[in-house]
């Protein structure tokens, strides 16, 4: 009976201990946004973020969405091909990389990338007390390091994403042009056919969101930091996978409010 009780508590700390986390991050993110409407605003960490996180993770998240937009091709061609369907195959390549392996995709690359590398800096300032000098020398931490990133993130992934939609499209293109015998012109004619607004609208809007959710987890765990090297690997650690989990979460929530009808 005592093991019962105790796997029950156990349990019940740790519901408690996710509830403590979910207000402690959505209160350093509200902090964070508070900053974005009062001067000063730290223009040159800002310029950086965004360079950082859009422009230098353009490479992994060009090859990720060429690829996968190819291998959707070649999958939805194995399975089409027996019902005699392959002119669905453009429409099935665009609505997927639009809707979602856009944004999930370069979401995840990001997150691995620049979410572990924020993370990574500001938890080395937080363990050799850079971010206490800061605040010594009457500059906010959240102000300078957190809001900048939260504003780049949330700016330079719907850029991303919409360089892997048109690679991703391009990949499905060119698997289905060069190795299925497709004709171009019919392919790219059923790709135009199957092209709605709407799906690369609810792609962005959910970038944005994930990038903001990126960079919430790098800056947060990072800031919170403790307990020297290993501290700040195990602060990586948890921003990467919060990322990743969170992303997933809200990319199945997002889908459901746009297109359950």
């Amino acid at each position: 009976m005592d093991k019962i009780l105790d796997f029950i508590a156990g349990i019940g700390r740790t519901l408690l201990d996710m509830v403590r986390m979910a207000g402690q991050v959505t209160l350093f993110g509200l902090l964070a946004v508070s900053h974005l409407v009062r001067p000063p605003f730290y223009w040159r960490t800002f310029w950086g973020s965004l360079v950082e996180i859009g422009f230098f993770s353009l490479p992994v998240v060009a090859l990720t969405a060429l690829f996968s937009g190819g291998v959707i091709a070649l999958q939805s061609y194995t399975g089409f091909a027996q019902y005699h369907a392959q002119s669905a195959i453009a429409g099935i390549v665009i609505l997927a990389v639009t809707r979602e392996l856009g944004p999930v995709l370069a979401g995840l690359m990001v997150a691995g990338r620049v979410g572990a590398a924020m993370s990574a800096e500001i938890g080395t300032m937080r363990v050799t007390n850079q971010i206490d000098a800061l605040s010594t020398l009457s500059t906010n931490p959240v102000k300078y390091l957190v809001t900048p990133r939260l504003l780049a993130g949330t700016l330079a992934l719907p850029f991303l994403v919409i360089v892997a939609d048109i690679l991703g499209v391009m990949g499905g293109f060119i698997v289905c042009v060069m190795k299925l015998n497709f004709v171009p012109q019919a392919y790219i004619s059923a790709t135009l056919s199957s092209f709605k607004m709407m799906d690369v609208t609810v792609g962005l809007a959910k970038a944005a969101i994930f990038g903001f959710l990126i960079a919430l987890m790098g800056c947060y765990h990072g800031y919170h930091s403790r307990g020297g090297a290993e501290g700040v690997g195990a602060a990586t650690t948890a921003a990467v996978v919060a990322a990743s989990i969170l992303l997933l979460t809200f990319d199945y929530l997002l889908t459901d409010v746009f297109f359950s009808q």
